[in-house]
């Protein structure tokens, strides 16, 4: 026979997949911050490499070629990250036998795109502007609000890295022209730290 306790910690279990999402996968996170650390690179390669001194006011000579460059890295890192969480929290779902597509993961989703995808939008503004300086820390801000907003769904630890992420776009909104040094720490150290630490407690 079944301990009271047992059946509580059973029954609290049911209830916490059915209204989070808990198939996140750590992996996705540490791949998620190298695509960063990457892109962050060639942007640093292609903004202050060789003649522009780091944390100078950053006024392209090129204006259209370099936009266009760095749109298509942040847009392919996007992607890799968002591939890369998709395939890895599916696969870590089919092994813990759990759905997917939940309505709790459906939340999740919800919750976290609206202010991304406002993030994208107004970052678009700032290029369109000519307002470069502001665009690391608009994505940085908006995609830690998104944390925060998606963490009452979804693992609790997730609401550390959006505070994190927030943290860094509000200094690097202050300090512009380390918005890329900024950018790199928020979506590649934190995110690595974030699916390290979710990988050893959660998923091995």
């Amino acid at each position: 026979m079944r301990k009271p306790e047992q059946e509580l910690a059973e029954i609290k279990s049911m209830m916490e997949r059915s209204t989070r999402f808990l198939s996140l996968s750590g992996l996705a996170g540490i791949l998620a911050g190298i695509y960063a650390f990457i892109g962050a690179g060639i942007a640093w390669y292609w903004i202050y490499f060789p003649s522009t001194t780091y944390g100078a006011e950053f006024e392209p000579s090129s204006p259209a070629e370099l936009q266009t460059n760095l749109l298509a890295v942040a847009l392919l890192v996007l992607l890799l990250a968002i591939g890369s969480a998709y395939l890895l929290s599916q696969s870590k779902s089919q092994r813990k036998a759990e759905k997917f597509w939940s309505p709790a993961s459906k939340r999740f989703l919800l919750a976290l795109f609206i202010p991304v995808v406002a993030g994208g939008l107004f970052s678009f503004a700032l290029i369109h502007e000519s307002t470069y300086q502001l665009i690391a820390p608009a994505t940085l801000v908006f995609y830690g609000l998104g944390l925060i907003s998606a963490s009452h769904f979804t693992l609790g630890e997730i609401r550390n890295l959006g505070i994190g992420q927030l943290i860094l776009g509000i200094l690097a909104a202050f300090f512009p022209g380390y918005g890329l040094l900024c950018w790199a720490l928020g979506f590649g150290v934190l995110h690595v730290i974030y699916g390290s630490m979710m990988y050893y407690r959660y998923d091995r």
